[in-house]
């Protein structure tokens, strides 16, 4: 035991007193901080974001003249000249547009938008939703319908999530859950993969620089290969706790500082309005408009962080151990990193499969069939569970998947420690899935 802890301090200390884990340590919260700075600028002094543009409109079917709505940063004009000296203007004023539409609008690229700078999406789906907005109702008034009448009893319906629980019924949101789901599977999957093939390049290095024959003079080889899994984990646990510490202490001070700027300007524009500042204290108070941030914010605080944080750490070190064995025993049987190819992909197959089908089945069916099942399978339980976990997962599915992790973990390390005995002490030859089936049945 005392051996297997010294090659635990060995591969911990000698990778987190390396300058680049380090910087990297202070480089995520910075990156993050950085982003927030640029989404501040970019929001706070971007002319493109701020400024009104001016669509002309040349309407030859009479129909839609002085029926748009200037919104969305879009200002409607009639034109007040002909169709050639509207597009010489254009050439000028890069920022308006023309838009034509002809009597017979109906048929298919038939209405046109002229610019000197080509039209994005939102400006032409703003368009079109006012177009057809206008369109439908004209259509509605020649069949004797009252458009009046009918945008009166429109009614604008909102659902507001609650989770029934053994506590009562409590706030939920689709899409935190959302969020948070493919937050978790994206973080374990990039650590299985990152931290695993730290193990598979350190048993490599050992073996091709022949260390290694002098270390398994002292240590059995499942020794040393324990200790390299838990060595190298316990960095990347360190690594995502440090990261989360620090992104979050990040995070909080730049949305304090954000929201403090943003309610001191906002008061001095109702005070140069000449407005008073008005407080609501009414019991529905809540139901007042909310800006976006904090719509973002009131969604994330439905997500228990904690719980899931824990699920997290718990599925990052267990799969970490299984895949980690696994890539230790690829690590033995090769001799260079070029010749991993052929045992990696059929390795981490059943990861990638369910990281690819997270974003599209699982994130949508959580309570699947298919989901339950890669959920308990410990090859594809870290990315499916995190996927399921922010929905909610019933008690004795979470028990099962973790009882499975630690029996996959146990039963990879087994398998990987007969290879690894032999594979570690093997040069000059190629291995192949056949070679590998022999060394784990050689006896001691």
């Amino acid at each position: 035991m005392n051996k297997i802890l010294l090659i635990i301090q060995r591969e911990y200390l000698v990778r987190v007193k390396k300058k680049s884990f380090i910087m990297m340590i202070f480089l995520v919260p910075a990156l993050i901080l950085v982003m927030f700075g640029i989404i501040y600028l970019i929001a706070t002094y971007s002319n493109d974001m701020n400024k009104t543009r001016t669509v002309w409109v040349m309407d030859e079917s009479g129909i839609f003249n002085g029926k748009f709505q200037n919104k969305n940063k879009l200002a409607f004009q009639p034109v007040t000249k002909s169709l050639n000296d509207e597009k010489s203007d254009l050439r000028k004023n890069e920022d308006d547009f023309l838009l034509v539409i002809p009597k017979d609008y109906s048929n298919p690229d038939s209405v046109q938008i002229f610019s000197k700078k080509e039209a994005n999406f939102t400006i032409a789906g703003e368009i079109e939703d006012q177009m057809n907005t206008i369109a439908t109702g004209n259509k509605m008034v020649s069949a004797g319908i009252d458009t009046v009448k009918l945008h009166t009893i429109k009614s604008d319906i909102s659902i507001t999530a609650k989770q029934i629980t053994d506590k009562g019924e409590q706030n939920s949101s689709i899409g935190a859950a959302y969020g948070a789901g493919i937050a978790g599977a994206v973080l374990v999957y990039i650590a299985l993969f990152i931290y695993g093939a730290q193990v598979m390049r350190g048993v490599l290095e050992e073996k091709t620089s022949r260390i290694v024959e002098v270390i398994v003079s002292s240590v059995k080889p499942f020794q040393l290969m324990l200790g390299k899994i838990i060595g190298v984990g316990l960095v990347g646990l360190t690594q995502f706790v440090l990261w989360i510490v620090l992104s979050t202490g990040v995070s909080y001070i730049a949305g304090n500082m954000l929201l403090k700027d943003k309610i001191p300007a906002a008061k001095t524009a109702q005070m140069k309005a000449n407005q008073p500042i008005k407080v609501q204290t009414s019991p529905n108070a809540s139901t007042a408009p909310q800006s976006p941030a904090m719509n973002a914010y009131n969604s994330f605080k439905t997500v228990n962080f904690p719980y899931i944080l824990g699920c997290f750490l718990f599925y990052f070190l267990t799969g970490f151990f299984l895949y980690a064995a696994l890539f230790a025993a690829v690590g033995s049987a090769v001799d260079s990193e070029t010749e991993t190819q052929q045992f990696m992909f059929p390795i981490t197959l059943p990861l990638l499969f369910t990281y690819i089908i997270s974003f599209s089945f699982l994130i949508n069916n959580p309570d699947s069939t298919l989901a339950v099942w890669l959920s308990v399978i410990p090859f594809t339980a870290p990315v499916a569970m995190m996927v399921r976990i922010p929905f909610g997962v019933p008690g004795w599915q979470l028990g099962l998947s973790m009882v499975m992790m630690v029996a996959g973990f146990l039963f990879t390390t087994y398998v990987a420690a007969r290879i690894y005995r032999v594979g570690i002490l093997m040069y000059g030859k190629k291995a192949s899935y056949q070679e590998l089936v022999k060394w784990f049945f050689y006896k001691e």
